[in-house]
């Protein structure tokens, strides 16, 4: 299926000089090359670190996700540029840096009008003057699907203003503004039945794709809108972890401060695992047609996260999940902020690796295409590289150093800062007191130990790599408020 096929033609060949003309004639041939592989690119939104059972949760459970895990790359030092979804869903989108896309928050953000500090102004859309995975792939006669959470933009900014031929309920919200059950509200969805849960219709949507496309090369990029808030329970799967959370003994939320927040430290809340639980349950529904239809040994799939659980809240409300022992949770630049799941399945894999190299979503994109035998594009996908390298073994790393900006507040409680990793050193760099903080990740995934006192060389080192990632992105700078 999908074959390009080389016709030899019948050819003749005159010899000048001789007495008479010979005809050498080559028989009709037909040679069949590669087949053109798919992508099926699953973004879960706000999901975790360790909200997957494959990445230690002994409370959420995904047999389905873990399923695909055991036949895929396992990343252990997978990042998000950022810690909110607008920026990690446009650098996964052109293989650049949000800084240099524009885009260094949620859309439309968040504005804190009594603080010391006022965030740069940034995009509130993707310029379409970016060249996404999806366009490059339309080149390639793909046929090009997008289902779920845009947050890249208004009317004009769409996904199929982006590259996409078909578009289940991609729009500007950055939340479901319905809920997750049917009426949805959502102007690029039209309602189920009444009672349809948004995370099974997405899943359906996705199917009749592949079943409408499976004589053809396509990307099927399934963004869902869960486990971001509301949190509203599966109602199917919800006594299920009522059961197990009395079973295991599992009290309430367990909190830890961090500055002017405080930071859940136990997975508890039966209503979040309920709605993990389905997003599992819909994974395991696309693997099976994907099985049925015999696209698995042809399509490359890739499932992660757009940033960190969310954890880490300002007053009275409790996130609803926890990462630990990673610090903070989404909106941070802390470990649990921008950590996050990545699995990634090559076509025909059926042996399960485990990788710890640091990579980030930019990666993404040249990997997608070095994967589909494409060329690379070296020129959009600026700050990403192409992860089949380490994937097979032949690099043990992939950048020398990351970088994350995020110069904006975060209702978290997180102050404009920015953040570097080289190696196994990360530094913190926080704008309201012009203060530093530097962690050694392989003795400390905690971040607990701030060493910028104890070790002024490296300060000094990771300090420089910081101004050079700002010079290099043209990064903007808070201002006084």
């Amino acid at each position: 299926m999908r074959y390009k096929i080389v016709t030899i033609l019948t050819f003749c060949l005159l010899f000048i000089g001789c007495k008479e003309k010979k005809i050498v004639t080559a028989e009709v041939e037909s040679v069949q090359l590669s087949p053109k592989k798919n992508v099926v690119f699953i973004l879960v939104d706000d999901l975790g670190w360790k909200d997957l059972a494959c990445y230690g949760s002994s409370f959420y459970e995904t047999p389905n996700i873990d399923r695909l895990a055991a036949s895929s790359n396992l990343f252990t030092n997978a990042y998000s540029p950022n810690p909110v979804c607008s920026p990690t869903r446009a650098a996964i989108m052109t293989g650049k840096y949000p800084s240099r896309v524009g885009i260094t928050d949620w859309i439309p953000g968040y504005e804190a009008k009594d603080a010391i500090l006022k965030g740069p102004e940034d995009l509130f859309e993707m310029p379409l003057e970016e060249v996404t995975i999806a366009e490059v792939l339309k080149e390639e006669d793909y046929k090009t699907f997008f289902a779920g959470k845009w947050h890249l933009g208004d009317t004009g900014f769409f996904p199929e203003n982006q590259g996409f031929d078909i578009n289940k309920g991609g729009h500007h919200k950055g939340q479901p503004p319905g809920g997750y059950y049917s009426p949805y509200k959502n102007p690029k969805l039209s309602d189920g039945p009444e009672g349809e849960y948004l995370t099974d219709r997405l899943t359906n949507e996705s199917i009749g794709f592949l079943e409408e496309n499976k004589d053809n090369p396509f990307l099927l990029y399934l963004a869902y809108y869960t486990v971001h808030t509301p949190i509203q329970a599966s109602k199917k799967h919800i006594e299920k972890f009522e059961a197990k959370k009395k079973e295991l003994k599992i009290g309430d939320a367990q909190l830890k401060n961090e500055r002017e927040a405080y930071t859940v430290i136990n997975q508890y809340n039966a209503e979040y695992a309920s709605m993990v639980y389905a997003l599992d349950e819909n994974v395991g529904r696309l693997l099976d047609k994907l099985e049925v239809l015999k696209l698995m040994d042809d399509t490359l799939i890739i499932f992660t996260s757009d940033n960190g659980g969310l954890t880490t809240r300002i007053g009275d409300r409790k996130g609803p999940t926890s990462v630990r022992p990673l610090r903070a949770g989404k909106g941070w630049a802390y470990e649990g902020g921008i950590k996050i799941p990545l699995l990634i399945k090559k076509p025909g894999q059926t042996q399960g690796s485990k990788i710890n190299t640091p990579v980030i979503s930019m990666d993404m994109f040249p990997t997608i295409l070095e994967e589909l035998n494409l060329p690379l594009r070296p020129e959009l996908h600026q700050d990403g590289v192409s992860l089949k390298p380490v994937m097979e073994g032949e690099n043990s790393s992939a950048h020398e150093a990351l970088f994350w900006d995020y110069p904006h507040y975060h209702g978290s409680g997180w102050t404009p800062g920015q953040a570097v990793r080289k190696g196994d050193w990360k530094l913190i760099y926080f704008y309201e007191n012009d203060s530093y903080e530097l962690y050694n990740l392989k003795n400390d995934i905690s971040e607990e130990n701030d060493l910028a006192q104890a070790n002024q060389d490296k300060l000094e080192e990771l300090k420089q790599e910081l101004s050079s990632f700002n010079k290099r992105l043209n990064t903007q700078k808070p201002t006084r408020n």
